[in-house]
């Protein structure tokens, strides 16, 4: 009998980790301790404060260990690192196809509310001092200056707009915007009043206040655009018809345009007066209809303040898109 001698079995070779990289950066006081402890609570790794310089050899250190998904906050703290941060973004921002999957998400507030929670907490800036002479910068001019050094960041991330909002609150919508798979592109339908100022969140701001009000109908005042009186009054509007027609419009033009530009978050903010009737039936419509197609999300800010329950794309669309 002869044997058969079986060449030993190469073990299979280990699947690439993908990590589910979320950078946290923004204003001082705009409230990133408070998203990266919703992170933490979706199972985030969270570090703060990492120095921008680390931020590579960290993430390699985190594939090594097999960590799948990692949350970082940085800010104005690292000041003199900051500038070479956007090119480490890029340098993670190539490993995406294999390894890295990075959203960077922006808190933004108005001076003015910034300038109220240091005054109510009494904390100083992290820009107060200056470097070259030990001499304090007033408050306003340290937001100033620290919008001045965040800009370029801004411009790349997903800006979340914290001013009107309470804490519990931005929890919620990290929690909804962060803690599901990323489609190619989620669209943030927002609705607004203006005389409470425009969102700085807003990509395209869409202002309807020359639209027929409901506001001017007793027995609609008291409702707002999700109540079924309402939207029924304004679909038989043909202004609103054309408004709802040309924003789509617009939007389907490009909407392919901006993920091309490998764009995750794209915020369409409708405003009228007082945020509770046209502005509010008009994000409805609008993402209901885009729904089919993209990921979407809906925020009234003046009436419940964050975004209801996630609607997804179809698997076919979210397929046709990639």
């Amino acid at each position: 009998m002869i044997a058969t001698v079986r060449p030993p079995t190469a073990e299979p070779a280990e699947a690439p980790l993908v990590i589910e990289l979320v950078l946290i950066t923004g204003m001082s006081g705009s409230g990133k301790s408070i998203a990266l402890t919703a992170l933490e609570d979706l199972g985030f790794y969270c570090v703060d404060n990492l120095p921008p310089e680390l931020l590579v050899p960290f993430i390699a250190l985190e594939q090594s260990h097999r960590a799948s998904k990692v949350a970082i906050a940085m800010d104005v703290r690292s000041a003199a690192s900051l500038p070479g941060l956007p090119d480490r973004l890029e340098q993670i921002k190539n490993q995406a196809g294999q390894d890295v999957h990075l959203r960077t998400v922006f808190l933004d507030a108005t001076t003015d509310t910034l300038v109220r929670r240091f005054s109510e907490t009494r904390r100083l800036h992290p820009l107060s001092l200056k470097q070259t002479d030990d001499q304090y910068r007033a408050l306003t001019d340290a937001i100033e200056h620290e919008r001045e050094l965040l800009s370029e960041l801004r411009e790349r991330a997903l800006v979340l707009d914290t001013s009107l909002i309470r804490p519990a609150q931005l929890r919620s919508h990290i929690k909804d915007l962060l803690g599901t798979g990323q489609a190619p592109l989620t669209l943030v339908f927002e609705s607004f009043a203006f005389k409470r100022g425009v969102p700085m969140d807003a990509d395209f701001v869409f202002d309807v206040r020359m639209l027929p009000n409901p506001h001017y109908e007793p027995e609609l005042k008291p409702l707002t655009g999700r109540d079924e009186p309402v939207a029924r009054y304004l679909a038989e509007q043909a202004e609103v018809l054309t408004m709802e027609q040309q924003i789509g419009a617009f939007l389907r033009h490009w909407l392919p345009h901006m993920l091309r530009d490998h764009r995750s978050y794209v915020t369409v903010a409708i405003g009228c007066t007082g945020g509770q009737h046209r502005s509010v039936y008009l994000v409805e419509r609008l993402a209901q209809v885009f729904a089919t197609d993209w990921a979407t999300r809906l925020r009234h800010r003046e009436i419940d303040g964050w975004p209801a329950p996630a609607r997804s794309a179809t698997p076919e669309a979210k397929t046709r898109q990639t």
